[in-house]
């Protein structure tokens, strides 16, 4: 049996680098730990830590398709991340201007849950520890 040990990376290509890497960072608190302009590319490769572990490698694209839907499409559907707590989180988007859905209880655990997006429109999930 494969014996797979954590998850290493998510790759998230941003239609525009700047504006979705001051998002992850400067809103979300990641912090960059490498970056590098690829020439024959025309793409830009951030590597973004969270609490010191690298988490997601930004990347840049000319002209990317677009998601197909939001966010029921076969593929990623989302990506959550735990917050202590819900409710100051979402306070804290929303003094950046990031609006969240109103905070739902998830039927199977009972915990707090939201969602919001990302510049592209990539779907965002803030859960309760």
């Amino acid at each position: 049996m494969l014996q797979l040990s954590s998850v290493h990376h998510i790759a998230i290509i941003a239609t525009d680098y700047a504006r979705s890497k001051a998002f992850y960072c400067d809103v979300l608190g990641f912090s960059l730990m490498s970056e590098v302009y690829r020439e024959a590319r025309d793409s830009w490769k951030g590597d973004l830590a969270l609490n010191g572990q690298y988490t997601i490698e930004l990347f840049s694209f000319p002209s990317p398709p677009a998601r197909v839907s939001h966010p029921e499409a076969c593929g990623l559907r989302h990506l959550a991340f735990t917050v202590p707590d819900v409710a100051a989180a979402v306070a804290t988007l929303a003094e950046k201007g990031v609006v969240c859905e109103p905070i739902r209880i998830d039927d199977l655990t009972g915990k707090q849950c939201t969602f919001f997006a990302d510049p592209d429109g990539l779907p965002l999930e803030l859960y309760q520890a």
